[in-house]
C-alpha cells in the first residue's frame, strides 16, 4: 500500500472507514476526490462569537450563583 497524506480537515476517521469498505470492491472508488473541507479563519471566528459570548455569560451566572449560595 502506498502511504497517504493525512487530511487537515478532520475526515481521517471517515476516510479509514471508507478505505476499509472499498477494499472489498477493489478500492477504485474515491468518494472524497481532491475536495477539501476548509473554513476561512475569519468565518470561523464570526460563527463562534455567539458560543463564546454564551460561555462567558454562563461563567458569570455560575460565579454569581456560587457567591449567593456559599456567601463567598
Amino acid at each position: 500500500m502506498a502511504p497517504k497524506d493525512t487530511e487537515a480537515c478532520g475526515r481521517c476517521s471517515m476516510t479509514s472507514v471508507v478505505d476499509a469498505a472499498n477494499e472489498g470492491d477493489g478500492g477504485d472508488r474515491d468518494l472524497f476526490g481532491d475536495a477539501r473541507i476548509e473554513i476561512p479563519e475569519d468565518e470561523m471566528r464570526r460563527v463562534a462569537k455567539p458560543q463564546i459570548l454564551l460561555g462567558r455569560a454562563k461563567r458569570t451566572i455560575d460565579e454569581v450563583a456560587t457567591r449567593l449560595t456559599y456567601g463567598r
